[in-house]
């Protein structure tokens, strides 16, 4: 690495869907999240450093847990937020009202919580590697003739 070349940031290349070994490369074909008809489409190696994307077959059924973790997190947020702003009273429709609000932004969020649940389930089994210019990536031990397809 050469002084002006920073190691990207690891909250930054999850939010924008990064490959987690060079953090420059995108996982995805689409950039959008809300290309609804190809937002889940991904590349099979990264396009920049080469590192296969689903390491094994079925290696994203466990990105199951990390949605659920961050939708119960911004419920949490959208919570809190509308207690502090609005606030909650047993004498009116207002924890209603913040039921229909939170399923909203959930439903808005669905598509882009997908994609960032993918990213932070491949950084849990692939690191960032800082000589990744001139080291090649590990091939998958369990890819099904299926998956090369």
């Amino acid at each position: 690495m050469t002084k002006k070349e920073r190691k990207p940031g690891y909250l930054r290349s999850l939010l924008l869907h990064k490959c987690s070994r060079c953090r420059t490369g995108d996982m995805f074909q689409v950039r959008s999240s809300y290309n609804l008809k190809q937002f889940m489409k991904m590349n099979d190696k990264c396009p920049v450093c080469g590192q296969h994307l689903e390491i094994e077959v079925g290696f994203y059924y466990g990105t199951s847990y990390v949605s659920y973790a961050l939708t119960v997190a911004l419920s949490v947020a959208t919570c809190i937020a509308w207690w502090v702003l609005i606030g909650f009273s047993l004498e009116d429709n207002r924890f209603f009202l913040w039921m229909g609000f939170n399923m909203i932004a959930l439903l808005v969020a669905q598509p882009y919580l997908m994609r960032l649940s993918r990213a932070i389930w491949l950084s849990f089994f692939v690191r960032y590697n800082e000589n990744w210019r001139n080291e090649k990536p590990e091939e998958p031990e369990r890819r099904g003739s299926r998956a090369e397809n």
